[in-house]
């Protein structure tokens, strides 16, 4: 069936499209009420279901005979590891682990919070929970201490599992310190900690509250999967909220596990045995989905990747690590292109390495800037698929097909996330809530019910449910993001719609801007942001990082992108202020931090945000901006 009438029967008979896409997962015992509404007026899917995700995860691939096949691939250039795991091996493992949780008290709703570097006993740790019903929630490894323990008051796990140590490039990271003193500033305590010794650093464990994990591994046995109900919560995992107060989103077993399922057959093209590497972090919705649960559904080998785009050792670590384990299909950030483009405009490692088995390459987490895009089509000869979806939704909103519904391969477009997938009826709507004409820029929004796999409620507040998404245009799950759809169905978002500037009355898109300055051969990356103006209310001010080798001076350069801007969007948005910097402050998933920017160049008290990749971009920055407010 062609996409559009996919899409067309997803939105028109929603009960039905999905009780068809439901027969992909092996349920315990397979639903009957397809949507209902719950007692916080929000939508379930899929009610009377049971099933256990981390059955689907790996008994069930061994039930069917694929116990030899390679689940998880463990790649660490950080530390020069390289392990392989069956399904077998991983499902023994697992139902080991939910043993050692099993014997800590742990049971069915009760919560576990999992703070961990790249490690396999990540997975481990995260579908064992799932096999005892219990309810993980991820912290990505080495959050401050104070940012931790909000996490622990929220959630108010039973246990917390953790690492003894996480390796960036240049530095160790030692957990337990951390973990001791977010504990001890969170008023909510944990019963135990288990923690899995590594031989970088050797944690020094609490007598009576703190546990080896390998001890306890020793002792464990292997027990069954646990039955839940569709609606019961999985995982909780927290995004950064307005009021600076993280939102804990939690997602169901039953939806999500269709939505898992049907997005890694219908959006990404894959089929057991394939190889999909998602190369994010556990801590990351994209970890949850499609580092653990939807590749190993599937029955796909994932691979867990402890290194970074560039330095690990070089610009070429992403091909080695695709040429290596024969991977189908490549999923990162936009953000890890450009360092890798930075590094090697020419794409010269990429030539050392055998990429036949690579089919398909795709981005979310960002934009896709219009030059990396054209950049990785020219160097890789491959579909670049763009796709745009959020912690809140699970899985991808937006996508293009992988064909036409007869085999022909749909046209990506650049700078677009592709048409909206089966499930999500996404409209553009003016600040009155009307919807706008094709190619006008307004709020993306996404006219409910939203399809299985998206947030079930928030953690403990279901009221910031609906005053975070659903007050400002009622009906709608309002995303937060600006954009629009041109005239042959594609979607464009443009950036957070708090990214919108008015200057002088006229409303601009830094996004656009900085499609405009990324055009430049010279340019690696960019921000633009708005800052005060006593005469123009706002204007936009850019910030560019040039790629290696470039040659042209700095004032060449930024008289060149000035003109460029004027040229190519008009002279309201002239950019007076434009700066040439090292490097962009971003979050450890590569989205850069623009409010905290827009803070800093105003003047204003700086709150740098817990998930900063590297807190000394801000200091670096503050010395070099500390004059523009003034000037």
């Amino acid at each position: 069936m062609q996409h559009s009438a996919q899409h067309e029967l997803s939105l028109k008979s929603p009960e039905k499209y999905w009780q068809e896409q439901a027969k992909l997962v092996a349920w315990y015992k397979s639903p009957e009420t397809i949507l209902s509404t719950n007692d916080n007026s929000w939508h379930d899917w899929f009610v009377d279901g049971e099933l256990n995700s981390c059955y689907l995860a790996l008994d069930y691939h061994v039930e069917q005979g694929r116990g030899s096949q390679t689940a998880l691939i463990y790649d660490s250039p950080v530390t020069g590891i390289k392990q392989t795991f069956s399904y077998f091996e991983l499902t023994s493992l697992v139902a080991k682990f939910a043993d050692a949780l099993r014997a800590q008290k742990v049971t069915k709703g009760d919560r576990v919070l999992i703070y961990m570097p790249m490690i396999p006993q990540a997975a481990i740790a995260m579908l064992a929970c799932a096999r005892l019903g219990a309810i993980h929630s991820v912290v990505f490894g080495g959050f401050a201490a104070n940012e931790l323990a909000v996490r622990i008051n929220d959630a108010e796990p039973k246990v917390i599992v953790s690492a003894s140590c996480g390796i960036e490039i240049t530095k160790i990271i030692a957990y337990k310190p951390l973990i001791d003193q977010a504990i001890e500033i969170a008023v909510h305590k944990p019963n135990n900690c288990i923690i899995y010794q590594r031989e970088q650093v050797q944690a020094s464990l609490i007598k009576g509250r703190d546990l080896d994990w390998q001890t306890q591994m020793d002792v464990a046995v292997e027990i069954p999967p646990v039955a839940v109900k569709s609606t019961d919560p999985l995982y909780i995992l927290y995004t950064s909220g307005t009021t600076g107060k993280p939102k804990g989103v939690v997602r169901d077993n039953g939806g999500h596990a269709v939505a898992m399922l049907y997005s890694m057959k219908n959006i990404y093209g894959m089929q057991q045995g394939d190889t999909f590497w998602a190369a994010s972090d556990v801590g990351w919705v994209v970890g949850h989905s499609y580092i653990v649960y939807g590749t190993l559904m599937a029955g796909c080998t994932t691979i867990f990747y402890e290194g970074k785009p560039i330095k690990t050792p070089d610009a070429g670590a992403f091909w080695r690590v695709c040429a290596e384990y024969k991977v189908n299909v490549l999923f990162t950030a936009p953000t890890a292109f450009r360092a890798i483009g930075k590094e090697d405009p020419n794409g010269d490692y990429l030539k050392n390495y055998n990429l036949s088995s690579l089919k398909r390459l795709y981005l979310a987490g960002e934009r896709l800037d219009p030059t990396t895009y054209h950049w990785l089509k020219e160097k890789t000869q491959l579909p670049v698929i763009d796709h745009w979806w959020q912690t809140e939704t699970g899985w991808s909103i937006a996508s293009t097909p992988l064909d036409d519904g007869h085999g022909n391969i749909v046209a990506t477009k650049a700078g677009s996330a592709g048409y909206p997938v089966p499930g999500f009826n996404v409209q553009i709507l003016d600040v009155d809530g009307q919807q706008v004409p094709a190619g006008k820029q307004g709020s993306v929004v996404i006219k409910l019910p939203l399809p299985p796999g998206c947030l079930a409620t928030i953690y403990r507040d279901p009221q910031r449910l609906t005053s975070g998404y659903l007050s400002t245009y009622p009906g709608y799950y309002m995303t937060g993001d600006g954009g629009y759809i041109d005239e042959g169905g594609y979607l464009f978002i443009m950036g957070r719609t708090d990214d919108v500037i008015n200057v002088a009355g006229h409303r601009l898109s830094t996004g656009e801007m900085e499609e405009v300055l990324s055009a430049h051969p010279a340019v690696a990356e960019c921000a633009v942001v708005g800052v005060n103006d006593e005469l123009k209310g706002q204007v936009p001010l850019g910030l560019v990082v040039i790629k290696n080798g470039i040659t042209t001076s700095d004032n060449d350069l930024i008289t060149e992108l000035k003109q460029k801007i004027r040229t190519d969007i008009g002279a309201i948005a002239s950019l007076k202020n434009l700066f040439i910097i090292d490097r962009l402050p971003k979050t450890r998933s590569g989205k850069i931090l623009r409010k905290t920017l827009r803070q800093m160049i105003d003047g204003q008290e700086v709150e740098i945000p817990s998930t900063i990749e590297d807190s000394q971009v801000i200091t670096e920055l503050l010395s070099t901006l500390a004059n523009i407010n003034k000037s």
